[in-house]
């Protein structure tokens, strides 16, 4: 996870176009040939997806920019610490 990146994806991609971004990530991580360090590179890029995502949603229910991205940071770090 990496707030830049997902700042950058808030910035510039609608929701649709993340979801559909998401999509092909997804479908790509289930093909036969794919190597363990595409798989991470895939999953990192999904979770920044995701990530976002969720600030999409945060800033449509009225959080500022900032809040939300800071609000998901402090999400997955807790998620990570526990």
């Amino acid at each position: 996870m990496k707030i830049p990146v997902i700042r950058q994806l808030f910035q510039n991609t609608t929701p649709a176009q993340l979801e559909n971004t998401l999509e092909v990530l997804e479908a790509f991580c289930e093909f036969r040939g794919v190597s363990e360090h595409e798989i991470d590179v895939a999953g990192e890029m999904i979770t920044n997806i995701c990530g976002a995502l969720e600030v999409h949603q945060m800033v449509s229910e009225g959080a500022a920019e900032k809040d939300a991205l800071n609000a998901f940071g402090q999400k997955v770090m807790g998620s990570i610490d526990r």
